[in-house]
């Protein structure tokens, strides 16, 4: 980031203010869902029990900041010298999340439902308070997010594990948010002497589910609050900065994104689209430039790239993206923020075309990009597949639906929206329908036509790009050897 982009004092009291704002949704949020009578959220089963004991004098949001003390004096013993100063603020976050524990418990008191309650109708009301409730916190933690200022305590906690056993973010949240419901059970046994659902139950395991999938549905779209965040003086000058990037309008390089489905030839459209239109091509390129920014193989980064399985996708979710990417020490999102960094400098450069690695999405803002969805029917993608690698017809199958459905999880993971979505592309192909060249003749037709194409003449002439994709096309390397890439 230029010295220019740093955070004026102004643009910090605005995150700082909205930060309290917004902390004051998330403990609203944990309150309404807490008044569904079905269980806490995680973080909040322990101070949430405890303040429920006969006799306890201390209240939820003073537990709840005795907790949030031990989390941060936890953090101090784990990273020592590498604790950073400015997360001490954790302590007054403390303080404030505390006091609004007890103030929106009390505004939600009315709320409350009876456990009791006529269950024809009771339960029904108790799911649409706790969905409402944990709609509301993820709304809060979006916000959070993109508000960027400061960490809570909850959350600063299973990151400096992570940083301090360098172990995967996603991975100590999940273990330190089942650690916390693993205490609050442990309590309940020792205080109640029996299971409470009312303590723990449904409204604990819909909270480790439900507010993850929730934050990743609407963090795309609070795009808008940086026009609180961020003064129009400073949005001005960013913007003027973008637009010296990109070049000017007029005389903007066009790019050409591609998406694929596996098995289209989405990857072989796109390199006879460079040859075509004598642009500079783009794929293994984005991997060994990630791969030395990082520190890491090609083949590592070749392997975990666009590919979140199933299950690593449902621990994103229950780490509820509670952090922003560029703070997270997981490979993924290390390996995402690396490649749309690369991504931007690259389609800045020059007209390219850009393989995958959600380009149509890290370049969403830019006007001088063709965005290009390439599909196929499922026989068309099984024959292809199952001719390149030499696989069965089940193989091939089973080949496909297991990289399309990694592409669709990194895509939603990163995006919140479905990868096939046509409304994210500007041009969506069928390969089984046109084929591989009469794609290509689509797609150049269009960028043809398209008001910022430029010459490439800055780039490497038509003689070398054709050399580039034979010798590329010769290459046993794993990218090259599987035709939906």
């Amino acid at each position: 980031m230029s010295a220019k982009a740093q955070r004026s004092r102004q643009q910090w009291v605005r995150r700082s203010l909205s930060f309290v704002f917004i902390l004051f949704i998330i403990a609203f949020g944990t309150s309404l869902s807490i008044r569904a009578n079905l269980g806490s959220s995680p973080i909040s089963a322990p101070p949430y029990v405890l303040s429920l004991i006969p006799g306890m004098k201390l209240t939820m949001g003073q537990l709840t900041i005795l907790m949030h003390i031990f989390f941060i004096t936890t953090q101090v013993v784990l990273l020592g010298k590498d604790f950073d100063k400015l997360q001490f603020t954790q302590i007054l976050v403390s303080f404030l999340f505390g006091l609004y524990t007890d103030v929106t418990m009390w505004l939600t008191g009315f709320m409350q439902v009876p456990f009791d309650l006529n269950p024809y109708w009771g339960y029904p009301l108790r799911l649409a308070e706790l969905l409402a409730g944990g709609a509301i916190l993820a709304l809060g933690i979006a916000c959070e997010v993109r508000c960027d200022s400061f960490l809570l305590a909850g959350e600063g906690f299973p990151l400096a594990i992570a940083k301090c056993f360098k172990k995967d973010f996603g991975k100590v949240k999940m273990c330190t948010d089942t650690g916390l419901v693993a205490v609050g059970v442990i309590i309940m046994f020792c205080y109640f002497g029996h299971w409470d659902w009312k303590l723990i139950g449904l409204g604990t395991l819909v909270s480790m589910f439900y507010v993850g999938a929730m934050v990743r549905v609407i963090a795309p779209h609070i795009a808008w609050l940086d026009r609180i965040f961020i003064p129009a003086s400073e949005r001005a000058l960013l913007a003027s900065e973008e637009a010296e990037e990109e070049g000017d309008a007029a005389d903007a390089p066009l790019v050409v994104t591609i998406a694929r489905q596996y098995g289209s030839g989405g990857h072989i459209v796109g390199q006879k689209l460079a040859q075509r239109l004598h642009l500079k091509y783009i794929d293994r390129e984005l991997i060994d430039d990630t791969a030395q920014a990082l520190g890491y193989t090609t083949d590592f980064v070749a392997k975990s790239e666009q590919n979140i399985s199933t299950s690593k996708l449902w621990q994103y979710i229950l780490a509820d993206d509670s952090i922003p990417p560029s703070m997270n020490p997981s490979h993924d999102d290390a390996i995402y923020v690396s490649q749309s960094r690369v991504i931007r400098e690259m389609a800045s450069q020059g007209p390219c075309v850009i393989i995958g690695r959600l380009a149509n999405w890290v370049l969403r803002d830019r006007r001088h990009v063709l965005r290009v969805f390439v599909t196929s029917s499922e026989d068309y993608a099984l024959k292809r597949v199952a001719a390149e690698l030499h696989l069965g017809p089940a193989e091939a199958r089973k080949k496909i639906e297991e990289v399309n459905r990694g592409r669709a999880n990194h895509y939603w993971e990163y995006t919140g929206r479905q990868w096939t979505d046509a409304c994210g592309y500007d041009l969506v192909v069928s390969t089984s329908t046109v084929g591989i060249d009469g794609a290509v003749d689509i797609i150049a037709h269009v960028a043809k036509h398209h008001p910022h194409l430029q010459p490439a003449a800055t780039h490497s002439p038509a003689a070398e790009i054709n050399a580039n994709v034979e010798a590329s096309q010769r290459m046993n390397s794993p990218i090259q050897a599987q035709p939906g890439e």
